[in-house]
């Protein structure tokens, strides 16, 4: 039976990402859709490319009967998140894209977000949501945290190195480069085209990016004691996608074989022959992630070389893939889009 589904915030990038990818899914059906702002309006007028696919008018969350909705994909800002999910059925699956559910500790949500958690009952409920490392206890999730995008690159670089033992856990520096679609669609000064294209530039470096918290939880849970790395992201002048640069100490062949290891069952997953260099443009627009492995002229150093789609499988990619487990669909179900290219 098809699953009715509502997407809150589909206003946003990854709001126009779910409805783009979940008007081909052979066994969902979007059945209302929310943007504040911009209730009233057609998603044709708000995403011309969406123009074509008959979808439902936005309208403000309250207006919106959750007793018809099988799964709510919450694609709201952080911070309202948390407030809006605290008013949904409690029986209703949802999966939240913000960042309001991916720690679990409250004190460290304060300490990253700045601000104290208003819904920490449903924060202890959520699971997080790295699929292919958090399977099973997505399956039996009513609620599912959307990993950072950021997170996920740089998570599928080193998780399997931490749980093979290859790899110095105080020597992790993770260099990050991502488009311009990961800051969202607000306006702000530092994205337009005169100020953005034809440069780069290190934002939230030193310690700082909010994305450190995860990687701080998730390395450290791994490991079994607390693991810090370096870590600095790049903005870039084009529209989607991530490329991590992993640098480790560890024997580079033993780290490629790991991840061949870890990865091989993984449909999404993607490891490269030893050697080979990932791309941003052999992702673009599909849930796939390319890994790559190459050896360092300093002996038993490597990096690790990450490519994914933000927006895509950074985030409502991403969003689908819990949201077929938690629904009892195939995993890999409207997903198998092939990258656009070029």
């Amino acid at each position: 039976m098809t699953k009715k589904i509502a997407i809150l915030g589909a206003s946003g990038y990854t709001g126009a990402e779910l409805a783009r990818i979940i008007a081909t899914h052979p066994e969902m059906e979007i059945v209302a859709l929310s943007g504040d702002r911009k209730a009233g309006m057609s998603m044709g007028e708000v995403f011309p490319h969406l123009r074509h696919l008959g979808l439902p008018d936005l309208v403000k969350i309250e207006e919106i009967d959750f007793s018809a909705v099988d799964l709510a994909f919450c694609a709201l800002p952080h911070a309202t998140s948390q407030a809006v999910i605290a008013e949904l059925p409690r029986d209703l699956k949802v999966v939240d894209l913000s960042a309001d559910f991916r720690l679990r500790d409250p004190a460290e949500y304060e300490k990253w977000y700045g601000k104290p958690h208003s819904a920490v009952e449903l924060q202890k409920e959520a699971v997080y949501g790295l699929t292919e490392f958090y399977r099973d206890e997505i399956r039996g999730a009513r609620l599912c945290a959307g990993t950072g995008c950021n997170a996920a690159a740089g998570q599928y670089a080193i998780r399997p190195l931490i749980e093979a033992g290859v790899i110095d856990l105080d020597e992790i520096v993770i260099d990050l480069k991502a488009g311009v679609s990961g800051a969202g669609r607000s306006l702000k000064e530092n994205l337009l085209h005169a100020e953005l294209a034809g440069g780069t530039m290190p934002y939230s470096a030193g310690g700082k990016h909010r994305h450190l918290g995860e990687f701080d939880q998730e390395f450290s849970l791994l490991a079994g004691r607390p693991v810090r790395i370096q870590f600095t992201p790049h903005l870039m002048p084009f529209n989607r996608g991530i490329l991590v640069d992993a640098y480790v100490r560890g024997e580079p062949e033993a780290i490629h074989a790991a991840l061949a290891a870890r990865y091989a069952e993984e449909t999404f997953l993607e490891v490269l022959p030893f050697g080979a260099l990932p791309s941003t443009r052999s992702i673009a627009g599909s849930n796939f992630v390319h890994v790559g492995v190459i050896g360092d002229r300093i002996p038993g150093r490597a990096v690790v070389m990450v490519a994914l789609d933000n927006l895509t499988k950074g985030s409502s990619g991403q969003a689908i893939q819990n949201a077929n487990l938690m629904l009892g669909l195939p995993e890999t179900a409207g997903l198998m889009l092939a990258p656009v290219f070029p």
